[in-house]
């Protein structure tokens, strides 16, 4: 029986404890717990509070980078098992293009949203970090996507986010486009006053969102 807690992992996560976290999710996963358990009871509940303490000033960003490495440790370890422990991994669901917005060059969020995406049977069209506009466009046009995912870490690049949505929402052929929003500094509040469809606040929830997007 392992000692290893999801607080325990939490804390890393917080503290930025790339040298150990994978250690303690291999020894949960030893100890009988599902990748699934271990990315949201441990993983996850700790990048929230880095989130909040982030939105408060309580946590900076050169700490939260720490953080979102050593989340990123762990969610490269635990991505095999995520995705082998999928229910709906063969199931199809629709295309989502995803990419970090212009400006911003951080990718631990969207890609966490990637793997839960691609487990939970959608298709993936990751375009990275720093994309454009038009770049988003021309990706769900050649696509044919059905939804996009944004993400943002900085409170500075996360306006760039209506510049995507605008620019999707000015192409005729588009209009049907699904866009859900996440990211440390984004809420749901944002996401409402610039018109994006959905909200995620952590990846997790990100496929709710999207399947909730499938059943409208």
């Amino acid at each position: 029986m392992t000692t290893v807690t999801f607080d325990q992992i939490a804390q890393s996560v917080i503290n930025g404890a790339t040298g150990t976290i994978t250690k303690q999710v291999d020894a949960l996963l030893e100890g009988g717990f599902t990748a699934r358990e271990i990315l949201n009871q441990g993983l996850m509940a700790g990048m929230a509070v880095v989130g909040d303490r982030f939105r408060r000033n309580e946590m900076y960003l050169p700490q939260v980078l720490l953080s979102a490495q050593a989340m990123k440790s762990a969610v490269d370890f635990l991505k095999p098992k995520l995705l082998e422990e999928s229910e709906e991994g063969q199931k199809a669901h629709g295309k989502v293009v995803v990419g970090t917005v212009k400006g911003d060059m951080h990718d631990i969020g969207k890609n966490l949203v990637k793997i839960m995406l691609a487990g939970a049977g959608f298709e993936v069209i990751d375009l990275g970090t720093n994309v454009s506009p038009q770049n988003f466009v021309e990706a769900v046009r050649a696509n044919q996507a059905k939804y996009v995912g944004l993400s943002a870490l900085l409170s500075s690049t996360m306006q760039n986010m209506k510049a995507v949505i605008d620019a999707i929402r000015h192409e005729p052929d588009l209009d049907e486009v699904r866009i859900i929003i996440g990211g440390a500094p984004v809420s749901r509040e944002f996401a409402e006053a610039i018109g994006a469809d959905g909200y995620a606040p952590n990846a997790a929830s990100a496929v709710d969102v999207f399947k909730g997007m499938e059943a409208d």
